[in-house]
């Protein structure tokens, strides 16, 4: 392991003014998405759609720090037969690749999950390596109800990622340690505070039992934030400040950096409370966005799987990856929301 080159690439995916675009879905999620705008999930409209993203000059090589794939995309090649994975880093972005496998039901443990995908990590990795991906992700998800998470579901979770994290750090890749605590339940900041603050803490008593060099890795957690179904849905200022007071607790200043999940937030809100975390002073980490949904959305229903739609998706997608850009110094303003409007 060359720890000097792994921390080269952990700090460039969080670098001031850029964030990781999660275009990693699965064919089931991706489907749905796909659904809502009327597009058949075919392998031809999911490449053209995830090729629209990537040549979209602007958003990628000024705001993009990395791109999140999935196996079928890392493998894929534009229309024009460049491979996918070029595109990105012809971008100055960097690619990376999910390397889990979803999610199983935790024995024992009623309405808990478990993520899996460790069997045959290391061989997938050395390949994913060789096509050029030079950071990974795996998620855990831990849900918030009445008697949960248990502590053996944020163990088992916890356990997972720091053995993903290892033999990441072993094929000479970031592992992005992504522990989700979600926000579909009715719960208040003050519960999702104190649930995430026992996940972060396990996983890092994991990480460092399993020899994980805390310089190589980007941590992608959840916010401190309101359950969607909360009767009192907290303001953006309580959860940046919470958010923020949650991670200087729990998470080593020897990592490079925090790439926040949208986890459901809407497309402004994700980038409202990350520019509101930015104003709370100097931070020990880089403080960025790896979002998914709330960078997609409004590109997707622009482009709408037509070839004359890709100028309007790209435009759609670049103002949503500058907006968030701006968020993570600190810059963004709503009303540069209603300009482009």
């Amino acid at each position: 392991m060359n720890l000097t080159e792994l921390n080269k690439v952990a700090t460039a995916m969080v670098a001031s003014g850029k964030g990781i675009l999660a275009a990693d879905e699965s064919s089931g999620t991706i489907k749905k998405r796909f659904d809502a705008i009327g597009v058949e999930s075919t392998e031809d409209n999911r490449r053209d759609y995830r090729e629209m993203l990537f040549r979209s000059k602007e958003a990628m090589s000024q705001f993009i720090s990395g791109v999140i794939l999935y196996d079928e995309t890392i493998w894929q090649n534009a229309k024009d037969g460049t491979p996918l994975v070029k595109l990105i880093e012809s971008s100055g972005a960097i690619p990376g690749i999910k390397v889990d496998e979803g999610t199983q039901a935790l024995p024992m443990c009623p309405g808990e999950l478990v993520t899996v995908g460790l069997d045959k990590l290391a061989e997938r990795l050395k390949k994913y390596y060789e096509r050029g991906a030079r950071f990974a992700k795996w998620r855990a998800v831990i849900d918030i109800g009445s008697g949960i998470p248990s502590m053996t579901a944020i163990s088992v979770n916890a356990h997972a990622l720091a053995r993903y994290a290892a033999l990441c750090q072993a094929a000479q890749i970031v592992p992005i340690v992504e522990p989700e605590v979600l926000m579909d339940g009715d719960h208040d900041i003050d519960r999702c505070y104190e649930v995430t603050g026992r996940v972060l803490n396990k996983t890092f008593q994991e990480l460092r039992v399993q020899r994980v060099a805390l310089e190589g890795m980007v941590l992608k957690p959840n916010m401190a934030i309101s359950g969607k179904k909360c009767p009192k849905q907290a303001s953006v200022e309580e959860v940046a400040e919470k958010t923020v007071r949650l991670l200087k607790a729990c998470v080593p200043a020897a990592v490079p950096g925090i790439a926040f999940l949208s986890g459901g937030q809407s497309d402004e809100e994700a980038t409202a409370h990350l520019n509101a975390m930015h104003k709370l002073g100097p931070l020990p980490w880089g403080l960025t966005f790896s979002y998914g949904r709330a960078l997609q959305a409004a590109p997707q229903k622009a482009w709408s799987g037509r070839p004359e739609n890709v100028a309007a998706g790209q435009r759609a997608f670049s103002h949503r990856a500058r907006m968030n850009g701006l968020a993570s110094r600190g810059e963004w303003q709503s009303s540069l929301e209603q300009k482009a409007a």
